[in-house]
């Protein structure tokens, strides 16, 4: 998949677990943990600016395009 999700690596940088930034996006551990392994198929823009708030981080440093 060309769309890479760096979003355990921004919560590595930020010293942020799973559970913390759930409670924090208020959403599930489940859906969140499906967003960090890659496997989500779609995010809302509305989860995605709550993540970058929580983290203080752009977009951009949560998702990556690499081409095939």
């Amino acid at each position: 998949m060309p769309i890479v999700v760096n979003l355990d690596v921004m919560m590595a940088k930020r010293k942020m677990s799973l559970n913390e930034l759930s409670e924090k996006v208020d959403i599930t551990l489940s859906n969140l943990s499906i967003l960090k392994t890659g496997k989500a198929k779609a995010i809302r823009f509305s989860t995605l600016e709550a993540i970058c708030e929580a983290l203080n981080c752009q977009p951009a440093d949560i998702l990556e395009y690499q081409s095939e």
